[in-house]
């Protein structure tokens, strides 16, 4: 049995969302139980919940040794408020498992594989499973956890280790205490409802900090604004220009966005769940 708590280190989710992922789990996965907890539909402004109440929930899931995996329920904002002291009391349980989510949750991510804790994961988050489409993501990460490597992003060689992030997330990541060190790494970006001239501001804002990559790689840029007037490259083209401003290589595109399409990056080497 695969045992999977959820939270909410960001904004809530209905219980829709929550009746939905369930009734997935129930039909299709019996070996796997996932627990929700009441956190998930907290509200405090923006969040879900306040900062120690996300906080407080986080914890109770990292560090309660009855589950094998911690999956975060939805992205939004937030979940930066929490990280450092989030990675500062997590037990020796909380070092065994996986955890999984990506957007915004990429600040956890980030902060957990600087402090070498379990096994991080980029990956669709349970919000989206009341979609057909949602719900074919949300059964990557479902098989990943179960040790189905079906779901992972295609370029993954198993020797190179990766990481992938939202841009904007990364690019105010850089240089904060909880920022990892990406040396040797592929790095994969994607970016959801930014104009093209700041997803090139946040290349410019990330050319200055970003280790000696292995390489890079460009995800789904989707819902991109129009505006007044034409930027001039395209998404591929600024990924280009700042990988030779870098002295980066540019690897081509991956499967992963705020998309159906989005696909499952272990951070490190690839591997089922809890390979670390």
């Amino acid at each position: 049995m695969t045992n999977i708590a959820i939270c909410a280190p960001a904004t809530p989710i209905t219980r829709d969302h929550a009746a939905a992922l369930e009734a997935l789990v129930a039909d299709e996965f019996s070996g796997t139980k996932v627990t929700f907890h009441e956190q998930c539909f907290a509200s405090h402004g923006h969040f879900a919940g306040d900062d120690l109440t996300r906080l407080t929930a986080l914890l109770d899931c990292a560090n309660d040794p009855a589950f094998d995996a911690v999956w975060f329920a939805k992205g939004g904002y937030g979940s930066n408020r929490i990280a450092e002291a989030a990675v500062a009391q997590m037990n020796r349980d909380a070092r065994h498992k996986t955890y999984v989510g990506f957007s915004d949750c990429g600040y956890l991510l980030a902060a957990l594989y600087r402090a070498n804790i379990g096994q991080c994961a980029h990956g669709s988050m349970p919000v989206s499973a009341r979609s057909e489409t949602g719900r074919e993501a949300v059964r990557r990460v479902l098989r990943w956890l179960n040790g189905d490597n079906s779901g992972l992003e295609p370029s993954l060689d198993g020797t190179t280790p990766a990481a992938a992030f939202n841009l904007i997330t990364l690019a105010m990541l850089a240089k904060t205490p909880i920022m990892p060190d990406l040396s040797g790494h592929v790095l994969m970006v994607e970016e959801v409802s930014e104009h093209l001239y700041a997803i090139d501001r946040m290349f410019f804002a990330l050319s200055g900090s970003l280790p000696r990559l292995a390489g890079l790689r460009l995800g789904a840029i989707t819902a991109v604004p129009e505006n007044y007037v034409e930027f001039g490259q395209s998404e591929e083209e600024i990924a280009r220009y700042w990988c030779d401003r870098m002295g980066v290589r540019y690897l081509g595109r991956a499967e992963i966005g705020h998309t159906a399409a989005n696909r499952v990056v272990p951070f490190g080497l690839a591997g089922p769940a809890g390979a670390g």
